[in-house]
């Protein structure tokens, strides 16, 4: 199978770019051709902001080059993760165009929320989910702290909506978690064309010895990630287990401060994959206190293929993948007194953490490893093909010139 991936990176790399990363590898590892056409945002601030929001609503370019490499390549589907804003959703139309299917992966809320986290004012918001026209997200300047900018992404989503791109040009949407596809449905996204499959680790990273005896949190040093709520929480454990950090972001400073105030608290920065992996395999436990209504938990199932128990805050999907008092705990979001009481407990329980670390890892091998994954994203795939062959008719393919800008990988 000839695949075309479709991903437009962020500034600053995260969790999205690692799992696309994941995919086209795996997909390439069983013998697929992926031929990836990626857009950066590090290209923005070279671009006029007119000339920028007018790509954000439909980007000619991206559909010509998108629409010839289906042709040139004979891509018998097209999987996109990010659109926002170079690629924009004229990729879809490119696909249609040539007649093959679309596979749209939910990294988050940018369809029903301008800044796709559905947070806002250090709280959770789905004042946007289910209107028509996102206007309190451009009331309240929600992406990038810009109304103009803000507006252009609800403009795209409004004009979408009305042209029917979502509903018409999209054959099956990959969700990662229920909650997660609950969001979208509620917001006008056909149930039917919503299949849930989460995330996965690969390769296998192996059990890790636990025996470090600190907790680790490991995420971007931002609001919505939890950040004032683990410090407070280790404010009040007084240095009883040990919390190493790690990463960066908006909050590194209020982290490096913490640091050198509170016992036993330590920074450590952005890592590297690798020593990442090490970190939480030696973890007593994870910490995971997001605010957010999170889509997934990447970092969750990477702890689970440790064997390492996760304490997570039960809101968004988090409730989904941890079991309260099997693979892990569940504190309430934004509480610091129940995030104390909940590591008390597990301290105090030394056997509990053992039978934890045993069904963190059987969760990881049934559920998110890459053999599942793999498996179910190609029933997807057929599913979509099907879905295709059922709705459209197959166009001529174009004969022009292609446009080599792309990366492959067989």
């Amino acid at each position: 199978m000839n695949v075309l991936v479709v991903h437009n990176r962020y500034r600053e790399p995260g969790g999205e770019d690692r799992v696309v990363d994941l995919e086209t590898t795996l997909l390439a590892r069983h013998g697929h051709r992926v031929v990836r056409y990626t857009a950066d945002n590090r290209r923005i601030d070279e671009i006029p902001p007119v000339t920028l929001a007018a790509m954000t609503l439909w980007n000619h370019t991206a559909y010509r080059e998108v629409r010839q490499l289906i042709a040139q390549e004979r891509a018998d589907l097209l999987h996109v993760h990010n659109t926002l804003p170079l690629a924009s959703p004229a990729v879809y139309y490119a696909a249609h165009a040539e007649g093959i299917p679309v596979i749209q992966t939910l990294h988050n809320y940018r369809l029903v929320c301008p800044n796709a986290l559905c947070f806002r004012d250090d709280r959770p918001c789905t004042d946007c989910v289910g209107t028509s026209i996102a206007w309190p997200s451009v009331r309240h300047a929600c992406y990038r702290r810009s109304r103009a900018a803000t507006g252009t992404v609800a403009a795209m989503l409004l004009l979408h909506r009305v042209a029917g791109t979502w509903q018409s040009k999209v054959d099956l949407y990959i969700a990662p978690t229920e909650f997660a596809r609950r969001m979208f449905v509620s917001s006008g996204v056909p149930p039917e064309s919503i299949v849930v499959k989460p995330h996965f680790v690969d390769p296998d990273p192996g059990i890790g010895t636990g025996r470090g005896g600190y907790a680790l949190f490991v995420g971007r040093l931002a609001a919505e990630k939890g950040v004032a709520t683990l410090l407070a929480a280790w404010s009040r454990l007084d240095g009883r287990v040990p919390l190493r950090i790690v990463g960066d972001g908006p909050l590194a400073s209020i982290v490096a401060d913490a640091a050198s105030r509170l016992p036993g608290v330590s920074w450590l920065g952005q890592r590297q994959p690798s020593e990442v992996q090490h970190l939480i395999g030696d973890a007593a436990f994870l910490i995971f206190p997001s605010i957010a209504y999170e889509t997934f938990g990447q970092v969750i199932v990477e702890a689970y293929a440790a064997g390492t128990p996760v304490v997570a805050s039960a809101g968004g999907a988090a409730t989904e993948l941890v079991e309260h008092q099997r693979t892990g705990l569940l504190v309430r979001p934004g509480d610091a007194d129940d995030l104390v009481a909940q590591v008390e407990w597990l301290l105090a329980r030394p056997e509990s953490h053992n039978s934890m670390r045993s069904a963190a890892r059987a969760a990881y091998e049934v559920r998110f490893g890459a053999t599942a994954n793999y498996r179910s994203l190609m029933a997807i795939y057929e599913r979509a093909t099907a879905r295709a062959a059922a709705r459209s008719r197959i166009g001529i393919r174009s004969a022009e010139r292609p446009i080599p800008r792309y990366e492959a990988t067989s």
